[in-house]
């Protein structure tokens, strides 16, 4: 699933594609992708609507549009967003543009395509097609229980160490679940948390109330560290993550430890393990990572 890198790549990208554009038609062959209403209903009222911000809340990409409208979209396991130009032929969309867009596979599963008034076109390309895609109010959407659960940013300037150990008051569990349940902080997923927990040098089974206060110092500066380092790698790509030009991102080549079980730890050389933690696979050093 997308993490918290890749959906801000894709905002950052699609703020200098499409802002200030209007959505003139809308096509799909998926339309239980539309939630929260009828696909004719939705079309109904995106039609017209101009975009005129977009931003990022947790793994959420919030697009706010004219008549104070917010088109929600949400990428689950599969899905990507794709800019371009396309065109219909024997019942299939083929890109226009050459490159990775009409060349890499993962590129191909468009299910939901709206058309610009300049003439690109925004597609949702999800092979899975578990992606979710809401039209809201805006003032309904802040108030709503899923909104109004979600946790801090740990990117934002606000998020100060001292507000990031205040969330550990009382906590429990082991690490990794922890960091990852968007509920306590937003946007972390099994990649970022793998790569923080050993650049804090824990094991991701450590249990949160036996942490010190110099092992949350630890988490709060490589969870900075490893957000931004996986936002300038433009994300990370190690299944079916493509950015809005239909590449791969790059983390995937720097990543420290996630996916590399066998493999000799950056650190001290001895070789990566996997375990299970929270039923997701779980990358760490038996050496450098020490279980409280």
């Amino acid at each position: 699933m997308p993490e918290l890198p890749e959906v801000e790549t894709i905002v950052n990208d699609l703020k200098k594609k499409v802002l200030h554009r209007t959505f003139i038609a809308l096509w799909t062959d998926t339309a239980k992708i539309i939630k929260k209403t009828s696909f004719s209903q939705f079309q109904k009222n995106i039609l017209g609507k101009k975009i005129i911000g977009i931003k990022r809340r947790a793994k959420n990409i919030l697009i706010s549009l004219s008549d104070n409208y917010i088109l929600l979209i949400h990428l689950k396991m599969t899905g990507h967003l794709l800019v371009g130009k396309w065109q219909r032929k024997e019942k299939k969309w083929v890109s226009k543009i050459k490159g990775a867009m009409s060349n890499d596979p993962g590129n191909r599963f468009l299910r939901l395509i709206f058309s610009l008034d300049d003439g690109q076109q925004l597609a949702l390309s999800d092979i899975r097609k578990f992606a979710k895609v809401e039209l809201w109010k805006e003032s309904e959407l802040l108030k709503s229980k899923e909104f109004m659960a979600l946790g801090p940013e740990p990117l934002d300037p606000s998020f100060t160490f001292s507000k990031f150990k205040q969330l550990f008051f009382k906590k429990k569990g082991k690490i990794k679940p922890v960091l990852m349940d968007s509920k306590f902080i937003a946007g972390i997923g099994n990649i970022y948390a793998s790569e923080i927990l050993l650049e804090a040098m824990l094991h991701p089974e450590s249990r949160v109330e036996n942490l010190k206060e110099k092992d949350l110092k630890c988490i709060y500066k490589a969870i900075k560290k490893v957000l931004k380092k996986g936002i300038k790698a433009r994300g990370s790509s190690i299944s079916d993550y493509r950015d809005l030009q239909g590449q791969k991102g790059g983390f995937q080549k720097i990543a420290k430890i996630y996916g590399k079980k066998g493999q000799k730890c950056p650190y001290c050389n001895t070789k990566i393990e996997r375990i299970v933690v929270g039923q997701r696979g779980t990358f760490y050093c038996p050496v450098c990572q020490t279980k409280k």
